[in-house]
């Protein structure tokens, strides 16, 4: 008897053990289907802002080839522009210092610390431009912040360190056979950098464009769309990475081509260099105020 009673109360143990699961069971479960019904909301909603969004670009004309006239610029772009206009009036100071230093003879040490000044100002644009590049690549890109006679010599968001060299050396004078020798491995090891980051522009404009094909029904599904979206976006960290990588090869190239030449030499590589891109810009005004039939 004494037996009967004990297995019958291990078995309602075991009973009661099986309910506290079950309830604790059921109790997880409801948690996650509440929790499964606040994340369908959640994308719901989203897929309706979505919606939304989508067919407000495509009553702004977007999808019939016309261009968006939504203004989403980076206040960083802004503050880049108004940056880069100073540091223009900067520069056109500096060439009149240069210009009058290298006239008057001043003495080594003086004209030293103007070609410092001046290699000095072109790292605080490459710091500018950087900080461009990660609010918005498109504007340094595109070269909206240049003159259109600029950007039409444009190559990654500036210029072509090659061409730069093309430029300097005409206006350098004598030059050592050794200065010779660094200056054309500069330049051919400039025009190697170039060609790859080329050639990496170019693939990276193959897989977008890839990723941004669509068949002709696909347009109509938003999740399609905005999956093509989100994998386009991801692929432009690339194009921000390649243009701070041609800036850095355009700043490592002023660099080393000043530790080549003289001081006197890389005075006058400064004042060809500020001297080229002010006729760029003089240029630009000249088209623009031509007179018109």
């Amino acid at each position: 008897m004494h037996k009967y009673r004990r297995i019958k109360h291990q078995s309602c143990l075991q009973v009661l053990r099986r309910l506290a699961q079950n309830r604790e069971a059921a109790r997880k479960s409801r948690l996650r289907k509440k929790a499964y019904v606040q994340q369908l909301e959640t994308s719901r909603v989203k897929l309706n802002q979505l919606e939304q969004e989508l067919d407000r670009i495509r009553q702004a004309g977007c999808h019939a080839g016309a261009p968006c006239k939504i203004d989403q610029r980076h206040p960083g772009v802004a503050a880049f522009d108004m940056e880069y206009a100073h540091w223009v009036e900067e520069q056109n100071q500096l060439l009149c210092k240069l210009r009058t230093a290298l006239t008057v003879n001043i003495p080594d040490s003086d004209l030293q610390s103007i070609v410092d000044t001046g290699i000095t100002h072109y790292d605080n644009l490459f710091r500018l431009k950087s900080n461009a590049v990660k609010a918005d690549v498109f504007h340094i890109v595109s070269g909206m912040w240049k003159t259109p006679a600029e950007r039409c010599f444009m190559w990654m968001g500036g210029f072509r360190p090659s061409d730069l060299l093309k430029i300097v050396i005409p206006q350098l004078g004598q030059l050592a056979e050794q200065q010779l020798l660094a200056i054309c491995s500069l330049q051919q090891s400039s025009q190697q950098a170039e060609d790859a980051l080329s050639q990496g522009m170019e693939a990276l404009q193959q897989n977008l464009a890839e990723t941004l094909s669509t068949s002709p029904h696909a347009a109509s599904n938003v999740a399609n769309y905005m999956g093509q979206m989100a994998t386009a976006m991801g692929k432009l960290g690339t194009l921000e990475n390649f243009v701070l990588q041609a800036d850095n090869l355009r700043q490592q190239t002023l660099h080393q081509l000043n530790r080549i030449l003289t001081i006197h030499q890389g005075a006058r590589s400064l004042l060809a260099i500020g001297d080229y891109f002010f006729r760029l810009r003089a240029l630009s005004s000249l088209w623009v105020a031509r007179p018109r039939e």
